[in-house]
């Protein structure tokens, strides 16, 4: 049989171990995975479309998905997924002990179509009553200078956002020439122990928890985007993409699930493992549409109200038609 030969790059998830390594097959299609790490999959093809299908950010994907004349589709698959109430880090000597408190700060960020940051900023914006406009927000690399952004964004009406290409984010907290910082990697300052750097919610863990019982909401950072044309010439990849990737990730929490021997030098993840299985309603990461409808819908409402999609858009509209066919025996 002649399969379809793909290229897709991402970084090395567990959850994609047994399709990258070939254990597990999408059916008709030869995979040359490339493991990269996220930025360089998200930079190489955001630029220059350098993969047929790669892991991207789901901000980013949200820009390049709405333009008009969006040359990419996107796959209900979930690269990575977190909470982010553990990424607000403040200098102690800004005063802020609340949410409220960063009205008339300064916050920054890596950039602005930046995962972590949108939902943290939609939230603030849409529950807590600090609106964009409230916030000076600024952009810099999160612990090196230089990070630009990389998708045309149009800042919404009232916005002031400073980017800095000299200093890292990481610098200016520590200097207090910023307040806050929404960053997904903590800041070098609070790694090595800054007594002024700290987590504005270090009680972030229950929040998460008590967030998602509430909104059903489980943040997705980076979903797979692919190029348009496979989809056009070959309407039969992205299911059995989706096939292939699901089956993967079922053997991966299988393996998470074990408490018969150490698949990973952890104590007691498979106790912590089957916890969690239960309080996510027995899908600890799950994939599809419908299974993350409110997750797509509340990023589709931040990035457009922040400037980053060009329009709201709908699950349905930015994967392919008829993906979640229901196939009963």
């Amino acid at each position: 049989m002649s399969l379809l030969k793909l290229s897709i790059a991402t970084t090395d998830y567990d959850h994609f171990r047994d399709l990258r390594m070939g254990f597990v097959q999408s059916e008709g299609i030869d995979l040359n995975w490339l493991n990269l790490g996220h930025h360089e999959c998200f930079a190489r093809f955001t630029a220059n479309r350098e993969f047929d299908i790669s892991e991207l950010s789901f901000a980013k994907f949200s820009t390049q998905v709405t333009r008009p004349d969006s040359d990419i589709i996107g796959l209900p698959v979930v690269c990575s997924r977190l909470f982010r109430f553990s990424s607000f880090y403040v200098n102690r000597k800004s005063g802020i002990k609340t949410v409220k408190d960063l009205i008339g700060k300064k916050v920054g960020s890596p950039e602005w179509a930046h995962s972590a940051a949108v939902y943290m900023r939609g939230w603030l914006h849409n529950e807590m009553g600090v609106k964009l406009s409230d916030v000076h927000w600024y952009q810099a690399g999160a612990n090196a200078p230089g990070r630009e952004e990389k998708v045309e964004i149009t800042l919404p009406e009232g916005v002031n956002l400073t980017r800095v290409s000299d200093k890292s984010l990481s610098e200016m907290l520590a200097s207090g020439e910023i307040d806050c910082a929404i960053i997904a990697r903590p800041p070098t300052c609070f790694l090595e122990g800054n007594p002024d750097i700290v987590r504005l919610f270090p009680d972030y863990l229950e929040m998460e928890e008590a967030y998602y019982a509430r909104t059903k909401v489980w943040p997705i950072m980076h979903i797979i985007a692919m190029k348009k044309s496979v989809v056009e010439e070959h309407p039969w990849v992205p299911r059995n993409l989706y096939n292939g990737f699901l089956e993967s990730k079922r053997r991966s929490i299988e393996r998470l699930m074990d408490p018969a021997v150490s698949r990973y030098p952890l104590p007691w993840l498979a106790t912590y493992a089957r916890k969690m299985r239960d309080m996510f309603d027995g899908d600890t990461f799950p994939f599809g549409i419908e299974e993350n409808r409110a997750t797509w819908e509340q990023m589709a409402l931040y990035t457009f109200q922040q400037g980053i999609a060009h329009k709201q858009f709908t699950p349905e509209e930015i994967f392919p038609n008829g993906m979640m066919t229901k196939v009963v025996i």
